[in-house]
């Protein structure tokens, strides 16, 4: 069995808290209240994996809530010690949030050598917002990245279903990471 630790990371009132409550299945009386999150929240649970062939796994994900909030910049390092991926969360609506997106990839990812498929920008309509499902306008380096919309009002499985297959690529990286290690002690 694998352990990912993934951090949901990205603007203030992005939706990073409901996207995790979601994908963790977790559920919490809070309200339609927003409440910004207050440094991280760490949420745990168990994703079954399909694998290639016959081979299908169970993976353990920890999956960090991080507070969009620049105030806590000194925890990051921190936060990102032994993760295995990042989603970065934004409001495609928000101006400001576009411009963010690099901060975030550059503080998150560049900084930690991940690579591009350890990473995931998942563009959060709010419900009630006008979804347009095409590439918001970043800057052209993070056109490269993995992209997904997610709209829970509307089509709650298609989130849940593009971040299985982002966690199976996480699982498959883990995967390789740990072949090279245990050839690397064979010879």
């Amino acid at each position: 069995m694998f352990k990912a630790k993934l951090l949901l990371i990205g603007p203030s009132e992005s939706g990073k808290t409901v996207l995790a409550n979601f994908l963790s299945d977790t559920v919490e009386t809070v309200g339609g209240e927003y409440c910004p999150t207050q440094g991280v929240r760490i949420l745990e649970f168990e994703s079954q994996n399909e694998g290639s062939g016959d081979k299908s796994s169970t993976c353990e994900v920890e999956l960090w809530d991080c507070a969009g909030d620049f105030k806590f910049e000194s925890c990051w390092p921190a936060l990102m010690k032994d993760s295995n991926g990042v989603v970065i969360v934004f409001n495609p609506d928000m101006p400001r949030h576009l411009t963010e997106v690099e901060t975030w990839y550059s503080m998150f990812i560049s900084s930690q050598g991940l690579q591009d498929s350890q990473c995931l920008l998942m563009a959060h309509h709010k419900p009630g917002s006008g979804v347009d499902n095409g590439r918001p306008n970043l800057a052209s380096h993070l056109n490269r990245l993995p992209l997904s919309h997610s709209n829970l009002e509307e089509d709650p499985e298609d989130v849940r279903q593009g971040f299985r297959r982002y966690l199976e690529n996480i699982v498959q990286t883990l995967s390789e990471s740990r072949e090279r290690e245990e050839m690397s002690i064979i010879t």
